[in-house]
Parts: C-alpha cells; structure tokens; sequence
C-alpha cells in the first residue's frame, strides 16, 4: 500500500499552488469555486461510474454526512476564493491554515479522537508559526482585515469538512466519497451563483485554463490524496499537515506574483515545518495502529456482501 504520509506531502505541494492560480483569474471567487468542483467531477466521471454501487446501501444519515461535507467544502472554496481579492496570498492561506484549532476540537467532541501532548504541542507551535507569517504580512485597514476574517471563515468550513470525512472514509471508496462530495459542492455553489444572478461565461480563455488547473493539481492531486489518507491518519493530521501549503504558497506568489516574503514570513514558516514534524512525529506509531486495524477487519457498508475500503 502507498504510504499515508508520502501521499500527505505530495498532497500538500500539489494543494499549495491553488491560491496563485485563484489569484491569476478575473472570475468572480464562486465562479472559480464551481469550476474547480465541476470540471473536477467532469474529469472523474469515467473512472467513478463502477463505484456508485456502493451508495445503494447508505442510510438517510450518511447521506446527510455526505450533504455536509459538500457543504463546508463549498463554503470553504467561497470565502477563501473571496479572501484572496482583499488580502495577500501569505496572509490568506496563513489563516485558513489555522482549521487546527477548530478540528481538534470537533474531533474531539464528534468522534472522541484523542491527541497526544507532545503531538498537541507540535500542533500549537505550527499554529504559532503560521500567526507570525500573518502578522508579518499584515496591513491595517479594511479591506485586509475582511479578507482576513473571510479567510478564517473558510479555516472554519474545511476543518468542517474534514472531520465530516473522516466519518464517511471509513465506509466509502475514496472515488465514490471524493467524487459525490465534488460534485456536491458544486451544486451548491451553482445555487449560489444563481441566486446572485451572477455569469458563469464570457470570461477570457486565461481564466478557462486556470479553471483546469484548479480542477487538476490542487483539487484532484491534493484534495483528493489528504481525502484517501483522512481515513489512515484522521482529521487532525491532515490539519497539520496541510500547514506545508503557507510555505509553498508564499513561494510561488513571489516568483508569479511578486509577493514579498518578509523575515518574520521566513522564519513563521521554518516554525511550521518543525511543527509539522513534532505532531507527525508523535503521532505516527498511533496511525499505523490504525492502518492495522483496517487492514484486519475491513469495514463494510451495511446489507452489502464487499468491502468498499479503497
């Protein structure tokens, strides 16, 4: 089997380019949300169609799992996507890199998940770094503190929808879970845009391919990778983890976009890093408890006769 925590870095570098190509497009944010989802499904659907057997079996309430997570995932793609029009790419992904605040908590009260102190403390120091990176980027005034607090916002919708599939991982494909979730969230940006009386054509064909690459890189190639990992090494993991993307977010705005990286930026993010390697540390000998425990008894929708572990 592919190692959890090799897939948990590839994933993170692939997520890290999604805020410069956000940046890059003229679309409205929940115009390029729901292209980042629905080309997305488009481009799964053939290699989904022999999954969907899988959803014949579930019951009212994992559908309403299944309807949240594709809810905070849009919310989360919304204000973050919203975000990037009012603050700098740093200082956005910095907050939305603070879920582990929210996912310790939750996962703690939904799913009874318990944290280490020494993986805790990593966590709490990761967080600490990415508050330096915020503030050495911070401008005062109003268009910066909204972009901010949108930013935040969206921390608290993907933390969210992580602990909601960390619910489902255990009894769902990682291509039936991944992709009625996309394809969900979509839908309820699509009701969005059409509340708001907003287009969803006539923007240039940059903004076209920046659609693709949205849809294939950071959604297809990240979100989906921390989607199969969320079931070996839990929520609060993949929080920490995807604390990589500041550091390699911040890189490409100043070689695409000409953001500047400032010294406490620098040092915020060799923080995270060790951070990062402090709570993984920790906490990897109880993931490969739980990656045994799996393997040994394969969890199974009820009234089916085949396991839909991935």
């Amino acid at each position: 089997m592919f190692p959890p925590f090799l897939g948990l870095l590839l994933g993170a570098v692939f997520v890290s380019t999604a805020a410069v190509l956000v940046k890059l497009a003229s679309a409205p944010a929940e115009v390029v949300a729901f292209y980042r989802l629905f080309l997305a499904v488009v481009l799964m659907t053939p290699f989904s169609i022999p999954y969907f057997k899988e959803l014949r079996a579930f019951e009212s309430r994992a559908w309403i799992y299944l309807l949240l997570s594709g809810l905070f995932l849009a919310l989360h793609f919304v204000l973050w996507f919203e975000s990037l029009n009012y603050t700098s790419v740093a200082s956005s992904v910095v907050l939305v890199t603070l879920q582990p605040l929210f996912t310790f908590i939750g996962a703690y009260m939904l799913f009874g998940e318990r944290i280490k102190m020494k993986a805790l403390a990593g966590g709490l120091l990761a967080i600490c770094g990415s508050v330096m990176i915020f503030w050495g980027d911070f401008r005062i005034g109003g268009e910066a503190v909204w972009g901010n607090a949108l930013a935040l916002l969206a921390a608290a919708m993907v933390s969210g929808y992580w602990l909601c599939g960390q619910h489902l991982r255990q009894r769902l494909s990682i291509m039936t879970y991944t992709y009625v979730v996309y394809g969900t969230g979509a839908l309820f940006i699509l009701l969005y845009v059409a509340l708001t009386g907003g287009a969803l054509f006539s923007y240039p064909a940059r903004d076209w391919w920046l659609f693709v690459a949205l849809a294939l890189f950071p959604t297809l190639l990240g979100h989906s990778i921390f989607n199969w990992a969320v079931k070996w090494v839990g929520a609060s993991i993949i929080s920490v983890t995807v604390l990589f993307e500041p550091i390699g977010a911040s890189l490409l705005a100043y070689l695409i976009l000409g953001e500047t990286l400032s010294s406490a930026q620098i040092a915020g993010g060799l923080i995270i890093l060790s951070g990062i390697y402090l709570f993984i540390r920790n906490h990897h000998s109880q993931a490969q408890r739980v990656q045994a425990d799996h393997e040994q008894q394969p969890v199974s929708v009820p009234d089916q006769k085949h396991s839909t572990n991935a």
